[in-house]
């Protein structure tokens, strides 16, 4: 009895050994719809202490090559990020980066309640992003200038949006940008002449209202890391994974 007793004790031992500590940086995104909700559970799942850092997709790459972070969290197109951050580092060897897709959503532009529009094609969206349309009234709206509001450099949606529904950069010049994404909706929600770039759920919290449109831009949410992730890595990327089914459906 004594001999199981011992074996247990030892077991318990060797698992609190094994147990490692991993810090997390990147989207706010990736964390309100991830992490927030389910770090608890995938710290079990792994076996796994996190330490959760929210700020942008680019400042958790940033923080992987600097090694301040073991896995950053993206919210957009990973081509698109790394696009971005070579502007400002030239130098790193982003062919180290490897990506897993965690948990697909949707982005959401926001209008304000004043502003009549529900609906709208994405060829005449790609024409207000790109600076082609700048007034509500050419697409059916009021007589206002169209403001386009989100996130500076850096941001997750912005890059989706880019990356599928432009195939470059946004282009309007009437733009107010902010520094995390809960700022586009509040900004939104005051200025009638707003379209806000964000994430559905946001949307959908707040007091702006979704402008649909008739082909949605998907938005991917990913843990990446520097290099080939260890076993140990993978549990907390497998957990992670997990996690996403239990998520409340979009």
């Amino acid at each position: 009895m004594r001999a199981v007793a011992l074996i247990f004790v030892l077991l318990l031992g060797c698992s609190a050994a094994a147990a490692q500590s991993y810090v997390v940086q990147g989207s706010t995104t990736f964390t309100h719809r991830i992490m927030d909700a389910h770090l608890a559970e995938i710290e079990m799942g792994s076996g796994h202490r996190l330490t959760v850092i929210p700020n942008k997709s680019s400042l958790g790459l940033l923080a992987l090559f600097e090694k301040r972070a073991d896995f950053a969290m993206i919210s957009g197109p990973l081509n698109a990020e790394v696009q971005a951050l070579k502007q400002t580092h030239p130098d790193f060897d982003y062919g180290q980066l490897r990506s897993f897709n965690v948990w697909s959503t949707r982005m959401a532009f926001a209008v304000n309640k004043d502003n009549p529009l529900r609906h709208l094609d994405n060829d005449r969206m790609r024409a207000i992003l790109l600076g082609e349309i700048t007034n509500w009234k050419a697409v059916g709206g009021q007589d206002l200038p169209i403001r386009i509001v989100h996130v500076r450099d850096g941001g997750g949606v912005q890059a989706s949006v880019e990356a599928l529904l432009l195939g470059k950069s946004i282009n309007a010049k009437n733009v107010i940008l902010v520094q995390i994404s809960s700022q586009v909706v509040k900004i939104v929600s005051q200025l009638p002449e707003a379209l806000g770039l964000s994430q559905l759920t946001i949307v959908r919290n707040s007091n702006a209202v979704e402008l649909k449109l008739d082909r949605p831009v998907e938005q991917h949410l990913d843990l990446v890391t520097l290099g080939d992730p260890t076993s140990e890595m993978m549990k907390v990327i497998e957990a992670a994974r997990r996690s996403e089914k239990t998520a409340t459906p979009l």
